[in-house]
């Protein structure tokens, strides 16, 4: 730590013009020492007086310790009640994560938890299902071993026994947590425990000569040469255990050399001296008259090997303070396993750049009220204890009155959805604007989810290539009709109105691609427009067909005399039919679009926390008219081709467009109330399946049975089969549906009725 300050104070680009000073208290590994030298350093003076300071100088920054979790626990409970920071290097208990108890303890080392779980994974890993636990009775040991259990009982694994190492040395529970191992069949033991509390046990171990045991060791204890002597081998040989990450410190080792007990004049340093070199400091009391005898005692830095972890009785050699730290062969020196150094070296580095970011603050940035700093050579990080009826509402809340009570008692009622607060204490909720919906924590408006039914969504690309299908086997069918334009079945009943029966399906097919996409103006206008002139088209060439099939099927009802047949209409009169039909649907969409056109709009009320892009249709009159036309054009159509369904041909094309009509009017009549029971993109998906699903209807209906005939079985593609007429020289044969026209002049299958 020491190393690490010098280090700071000499270093010009963390906090420049700024030196450390530190303090240093001797926690002697004990709970009441800790807390003794916290409250000696808050208080500033020799005797700790609680919430009171009297001490001059620099402020006091932080306190970095207090060594182990049990130390750190007592003192954390203390310094947060001050809200006073402290940043430890060693406390690895899981119960420090814990904010609401210790709120200014921060730590440079893992938490327990990831070690508890390591643990467990190595047992799982190795597939062993009896194991023996140990732990030190003190918080570090029993929380760690306490989530090493849990973890391990999630998968099954059984616990052979659990003993608890005291804190003060008892020989009696010493024995028992020793007969406990060697009656156990557990040949797997886990101990969560310091290496100074577990080291009475394993010398038990070691006199009993248990073997044959695999020990699984906490960071605590793996490295420590207070564990890992020689004469320990044979029976902790193949522990297996977590250490802390091991790092580098450039110049700590020359530091440690460089340390002079005659210049220095700390207590610490001369007390490290005579243990390290087994001699008495003389201020600390040793007879003059022996001095000189002493000065003349060889010294051999071999007979202190280890010394600073096995303490013996200090001899009444005196030192000289000549004496080489590079002689002594200990852990002192030796620098290649930093781990817990390395935790407290970053310790120190959190501290300076928490201070330098303090130092280099700058006006107007900084963290507390309008954007002020704080004072590097004049603040107090600690803050006296809270004394309020009603905690501060915090953003998102609001204050709610209590009746009958005094003002500083207050409920902190939530803010509703769509209304927030960004400051403490507010009063009043904020309502967020339209375009904006409050997030979870009601302390800010963010933008609404915009919602349509676009081209990256799976959705719409399923749907779009449903509409490029089914486009594509009409334009089939178009170029399969084209190709046996000659052919009876093709001629029959107006070979012209079929192409554009076909034509129109297309645009059918190929009108819901534009429901696809952020509604824009000429979308919006486009796409009801060209649905309902598609499906006009459609059903104009329908009725057409229809009129002149409820013609001859009243026709043949009546069975005319010989040699007479009744008006029918040509072909050109058919198309005339179908062109009056669609012009007027055409004059009626263009005065929907000149006077009252669909528009995008935004739609915020039908969900709260999204903005459905959509479109207005401009006039509902208008767009019911619309449809209501393409709706009537389909019942007169039905009702001409119900009459003729019967006529006797072979191949009836009115009972076809019978069924194609009811699945038609099935589609439509189901769209109605799924449309009106969905929102969003799915009311645009709902539309867009009504469409696809009545355009494959029509062409399934209409055109698939023909194209059996045309395509797979043309040798029943005939005049007499298609007519149902099998001997042209029956003159009983009855008169045909597809009897439509004189043969001079019909493109249909024209036939005759013979006399």
């Amino acid at each position: 730590m020491i190393h690490a300050i010098n280090e700071v104070n000499q270093n010009d680009s963390i906090l420049p013009d700024v030196q450390l000073g530190y303090t240093i208290y001797d926690s002697c590994f004990t709970i009441s020492k800790a807390v003794e030298g916290t409250l000696t350093y808050l208080t500033g003076q020799d005797e700790a007086v609680p919430n009171y300071r009297c001490g001059n100088g620099a402020p006091l920054a932080v306190l970095i310790g207090a060594g182990g979790s049990a130390l750190s626990i007592a003192t954390a409970r203390i310094l947060g009640l001050y809200y006073f920071p402290q940043v430890d290097y060693s406390a690895s208990c899981s119960v420090l994560s814990d904010k609401f108890q210790f709120p200014s303890f921060i730590r440079t080392i893992p938490s327990d938890i990831f070690q508890s779980r390591a643990m467990a994974k190595l047992v799982i890993h190795f597939g062993w299902t009896w194991v023996g636990t140990i732990a030190s009775d003190d918080d570090y040991g029993k929380y760690g071993i306490k989530n090493f259990k849990e973890e391990l009982e999630k998968v099954g694994v059984c616990i052979s026994f659990s003993e608890t190492i005291p804190k003060v040395y008892a020989r009696e529970k010493i024995v028992q947590i020793v007969d406990t191992i060697e009656q156990s069949t557990a040949k797997i033991i886990a101990v969560f425990s310091a290496d100074i509390d577990l080291s009475s046990l394993i010398e038990e171990v070691m006199q009993r000569n248990i073997s044959g045991r695999t020990w699984i060791a906490s960071e605590a204890w793996i490295n420590s040469a207070l564990i890992s002597k020689p004469e320990y081998s044979s029976l902790l040989g193949g522990t297996i255990g977590f250490a802390i990450q091991r790092a580098d410190i450039s110049g700590l080792r020359d530091h440690l050399i460089q340390l002079d007990p005659r210049n220095s004049g700390e207590k610490l340093i001369t007390e490290f001296w005579e243990r390290a070199f087994d001699c008495m400091w003389p201020e600390h009391g040793v007879d003059a008259s022996r001095t000189l005898d002493l000065k003349t005692t060889e010294y051999n830095g071999t007979d202190v090997k280890n010394r600073i972890h096995i303490i013996p009785p200090l001899s009444q050699r005196l030192c000289t303070g000549k004496e080489n730290l590079n002689e002594i062969e200990n852990t002192y020196i030796d620098v290649s396993q930093l781990r817990l150094t390395y935790s407290v070296y970053k310790s120190v580095y959190t501290v300076a750049n928490a201070l330098h970011n303090m130092h280099t603050c700058k006006t107007g940035e900084g963290p507390f009220v309008n954007g002020t700093c704080a004072n590097i050579s004049d603040f107090q990080p600690w803050q006296p204890p809270s004394s309020v009826c009603s905690e501060s509402c915090q953003p998102g809340t609001r204050k709610g009155i209590r009746q009958g009570e005094p003002v500083c008692c207050f409920d902190c009622i939530p803010c509703a959805d769509g209304e927030i607060t960004n400051e403490t204490d507010s009063r009043e909720c904020i309502q967020c604007p339209e375009d904006y919906w409050s997030n979870a924590n009601r302390d800010e408006c963010v933008h609404k989810v915009i919602e349509y039914l676009g081209y990256n969504d799976v959705l719409g690309m399923a749907l779009i290539a449903l509409s490029i299908f089914g486009a594509c086997v009409a334009a089939a069918i178009a170029v399969a009709y084209l190709v046996r334009k000659d052919t009876a079945l093709v001629k029959a009943n107006n070979r012209g109105l079929s192409f554009v029966l076909l034509f129109s399906l297309v645009i059918c097919f190929l009108s819901s691609v534009v429901f696809v996409g952020e509604p824009v103006a000429w979308s919006c206008m486009t796409r009801q427009v060209l649905l309902a002139i598609g499906f006009a088209t459609c059903l104009s060439c329908m009725l057409s067909k229809a009129v002149n099939l409820m013609l001859k099927a009243r026709e043949t009802k009546a069975k005319s005399p010989e040699g007479t047949t009744k008006k029918l209409f040509s072909p050109l009169q058919q198309r005339i039919i179908a062109l009056i039909f669609v012009s007027c649907h055409a004059c009626l969409c263009a005065a929907w679009l000149i006077i009252l056109p669909p528009y995008p709009v935004k739609n915020t009320q039908s969900q709260n926390i999204k903005i459905i892009m959509e479109c207005n249709e401009g006039s509902v009159v208008f767009l019911c008219c619309v449809l209501g036309y393409d709706a009537l054009l389909a019942a007169i159509c039905f009702v001409f081709a119900f009459i003729a369904r019967k006529l006797p041909d072979n191949f009836n094309e009115a009972k076809f467009m019978t069924f194609a009509l009811l699945v038609f009017f099935i589609v439509w009549i189901s769209f109605i109330p799924a449309y009106l029971s969905t929102r969003g993109k799915y009311m645009v998906a709902v539309e867009m399946f009504a469409i696809l699903a009545s355009s494959f209807g029509l062409v399934a209906c209409l055109f698939v049975p023909k194209c059996y005939i045309i395509l797979l079985k043309p040798e029943r593609n005939t005049e007499e089969l298609v007519s149902g007429k099998t001997d042209t020289n029956d003159r009983s044969a009855p008169p045909t549906s597809q009897s439509l026209t004189t043969s001079g002049i019909s493109t249909a299958c024209s036939l005759v009725t013979l006399n």
